[in-house]
């Protein structure tokens, strides 16, 4: 696979050249590719031929290593609040549910699976879209949603984004681009299709994510989705959370291979896996790829191999996993993982990482407060009322 780095495009500037062809599945690194569009280089991909398709890339020697250069400081400091701030939601969500202060049946957290969302959305813009699922706190924070309404909404309240009648799984927003939560598998991918399809007639060069578990891709949702965004080269990504179990079903069991990337390769859509751990190699790899989708057209499909920190819903037990596999949860931490990367970086200091913790879990208690505070919906409505505003 091609690799276009910083150096070759001050090469090509010192040869005055405007203009590079790069192979359909070449990757071009963030700083890279800030280079071509700050001198307004034109980059062309060449036209894949038959089964051109990436292999089983983790990316690992293709991305920057942060703690040498990597993306700016004030992009890495705003992944590290938003993987925070979506710790803390997710925190106290989960202890809402364990007191019975959140009503219902089930909440599904996303501890452990942070850096996946906010990596991917920082390299999205505010005209492009994403639909989640069941587990989709973290996909919606990302995405600019607003906590006070999303903490109204667990707990029912009024002023929750669907005045406390949809819960934890039917979020949605239009206006910042979130096509809604959801609870039924593989639901979101079709929706995906129908979004970048509009997309595509309209010519805004918006680009949809479909955000989906291991699970989804045993659904007939899946396949057809996939082949109807090839067929009509839609602007859509696909991108599959792999925590490696579907509720309690690991994927040794339910799915046929392991990697579940080459499910989308027999679709003969450019697929990889990535370490969905890591925030700076999700970045890299859904920036490069967004970016491709939205000058020309066309289905991707990434594979973020990630860990659930906890159970597939508040409340289950998880005897089904192994404990050795418990055990090691924390050397998965995308937070642990962040920081780690960035200790050598001489641009972000300790004050600043601390600041940002206290804005984080000051917006968290202030959104708390606010749905604490606010009122019930009435135990008798109207729907006209509600469509007369």
């Amino acid at each position: 696979m091609e690799v276009i780095t910083k150096k070759d495009i001050e090469e090509l500037l010192k040869r005055n050249s405007k203009s590079l062809t790069v192979s359909s599945n070449a990757v071009v690194t963030a700083i890279a590719m800030d280079l071509i569009k700050k001198n307004k280089i034109a980059l062309d991909y060449s036209d894949p031929g038959p089964g051109d398709i990436a292999e089983d890339s983790s990316f690992k020697n293709k991305i920057f290593n942060p703690g040498k250069s990597g993306p700016p400081a004030d992009l890495i400091l705003s992944m590290y609040y938003l993987m925070l701030k979506i710790r803390l939601f997710e925190e106290h969500a989960k202890f809402f549910k364990e007191n019975q202060v959140i009503p219902g049946d089930f909440v599904h957290i996303y501890l452990g699976q942070e850096a996946i969302a906010v990596g991917v959305c920082a390299a999205l813009k505010g005209n492009d879209y994403i639909a989640s699922n069941h587990r989709g706190h973290g996909h919606l924070i990302a995405k600019g949603a607003d906590i006070k309404k999303m903490f109204a909404e667990l707990l029912g309240k009024e002023t929750g984004y669907c005045r406390g009648k949809g819960g934890s799984m039917h979020i949605t927003d239009i206006e910042i681009g979130i096509l809604g939560a959801n609870g039924i598998v593989g639901a979101g991918l079709p929706i995906a299709c129908g979004s970048a399809l509009a997309s595509k007639f309209n010519k805004d060069h918006s680009v949809t994510v479909a955000f989906f578990g291991d699970g989804a891709t045993n659904q007939g949702t899946f396949g057809e989705s996939l082949n109807f965004a090839k067929i009509f080269s839609l602007p859509v990504l696909f991108l599959c959370e792999n925590n490696s179990y579907a509720i309690s079903t690991p994927i040794s069991y339910g799915c046929s291979s392991p990697e579940l990337s080459k499910r989308g390769k027999g679709y003969d859509i450019e697929s990889v896996s990535i370490n969905g751990d890591d925030v700076f190699e999700v970045y890299d790899t859904a920036r490069h790829y967004i970016d491709r989708i939205r000058e020309k057209p066309g289905p991707i499909f990434i594979e973020a191999k990630t860990h659930r920190h906890a159970g597939h819903w508040v409340g289950d037990p998880q005897d089904y996993r192994p404990e050795e596999e418990m055990k090691n949860l924390p050397d998965h931490d995308p937070l642990r993982i962040f920081l780690d990367k960035i200790k050598d970086r001489s641009d972000i200091e300790g004050s600043m990482l601390r600041e940002i913790e206290k804005k984080a879990a000051s917006e968290i208690n202030e959104a708390v407060l606010f749905a604490e505070r606010s009122p019930y919906p009435p135990s008798r409505e109207s729907d006209k009322e509600y469509l007369k505003e």
